[in-house]
């Protein structure tokens, strides 16, 4: 299959102009000038040709929850679904993500392993949807957040247990709920740490053994620096909540840039409601938070919390524009969209970028991101592993 357009972005702001991709099977073989390359069809003899389009990576959404429906209650919405009804409603919310030009995302949380099944069900083609890197079961202490999803643990052994389990299903990725959330009703509050030290040491070894990355959700500056502490690699959320308001610690985001911990702030697609719900100058203090990581050097990544209250599985072209809110470049935006997170969920090396030997995870839309994000959101084709989907 050879993709045309008038631009291919090749790099960190850098477009190659009238430029092709040529795909074989699921992998990209050559990126170049159109007219080098427009004799090479492929085995297919497919040739789709965009004169006034953009093709960019695929988009990554590094932190979603596909078993949460994104409603008002999304809890009590899970525990009336069975596994059956649960996964074919998955099945939806993959295919919406993947509509969106979202090719890759990574599931952080879900019940008896279905974004695990889910995700082999995409591998294999037998359903539309993006590569689902998940997390399996997170792990919490007992009446902590999000327990209802079966990851309770106390102690080292349990929790090196449960992180066992996870990996023997086939997570890329490990879950630690290290503060306390919002969604979990009755539990400890999202300042508020849940493990002692040497359990989140213990979760961390037991992964890093096998090369499989943590990340940490943490609302509160304790649990963020006790994450650090422990050698996560990735910082979910990351507000640096106290119980009277917010403590960004210096020293601990200086480690978070020197250890090269990703930063996902977990954006709400909703975010310019955030003044209403918690008032003007909270709502400004949470975003400068944002704006003095990124202006520090952390290495920030897009992610939606897609499936908890009021974020959908359609919501991280409008989440991106909060960044573009704060005065973020948008070649900087979509990097944490695609390389940036694909280096985060460590698939650095096959996707998120556009180059020959990496998976053919491509985004065809018309106008420049470059110049308006919203571009984004003007589909012309989306390529998965690929395949054109066609919805």
């Amino acid at each position: 299959m050879l993709i045309t357009a008038s631009r291919v972005l090749t790099g960190s702001g850098t477009y190659l102009e009238d430029g092709a991709v040529l795909v074989e099977g699921d992998s990209i073989v050559a990126v170049g000038p159109r007219v080098q390359l427009a004799d090479r069809v492929g085995e297919d003899g497919k040739h789709l040709a965009f004169p006034h389009a953009t093709v960019v990576p695929g988009l990554i959404d590094a932190h979603v929850h596909l078993a949460f429906d994104g409603g008002g209650d999304p809890v009590a919405t899970l525990d009336e679904s069975s596994d059956e009804t649960l996964l074919e409603d998955m099945r939806r919310r993959a295919e919406q993500l993947l509509s969106r030009g979202v090719t890759t995302v990574r599931d952080l949380g879900d019940r008896h392993g279905l974004a695990l099944r889910l995700g082999e069900e995409v591998s294999r083609g037998g359903v539309a949807g993006p590569r689902i890197v998940s997390a399996g079961t997170p792990a919490t202490p007992p009446g902590g957040h999000c327990h209802f999803l079966g990851g309770e643990v106390s102690g080292v052994d349990q929790v090196r247990d449960l992180v066992r389990r996870n990996l023997a299903a086939g997570a890329g990725v490990i879950k630690a709920m290290v503060t306390g959330g919002g969604l979990t009703k009755d539990g400890p509050k999202s300042w508020q740490s849940q493990f002692t030290p040497e359990e989140l040491r213990a979760l961390v070894d037991e992964a890093h053994k096998v090369g499989v990355p943590v990340a940490a959700h943490a609302h509160g500056t304790e649990g963020i620096a006790a994450a650090v502490e422990a050698g996560v690699d990735t910082i979910e959320h990351c507000t640096w909540l106290t119980a009277d308001g917010f403590d960004l610690r210096q020293d601990i985001l200086k480690r978070i840039v020197e250890d090269g911990i990703a930063v996902c702030p977990a954006v709400s697609p909703h975010w310019q409601m955030l003044p209403r719900f918690f008032g003007e100058d909270r709502a400004a203090a949470m975003f400068d938070l944002v704006r003095q990581m990124a202006e520090a050097g952390a290495k920030l990544i897009a992610g939606t919390d897609a499936g908890v209250q009021r974020a959908g599985f359609d919501g991280l072209v409008p989440a991106l524009s909060f960044y573009a809110h704060l005065g973020l470049p948008h070649s900087k935006i979509l990097d944490m969209a695609t390389a940036d997170a694909a280096d985060a969920l460590g698939l650095g090396g096959t996707t998120g970028r556009i180059a020959p030997g990496f998976r053919a995870d491509l985004l065809v839309i018309e106008g420049d991101p470059l110049e308006d994000l919203n571009a984004l959101g003007a589909i012309r084709a989306v390529v998965a592993a690929g395949r054109h989907y066609e919805p």
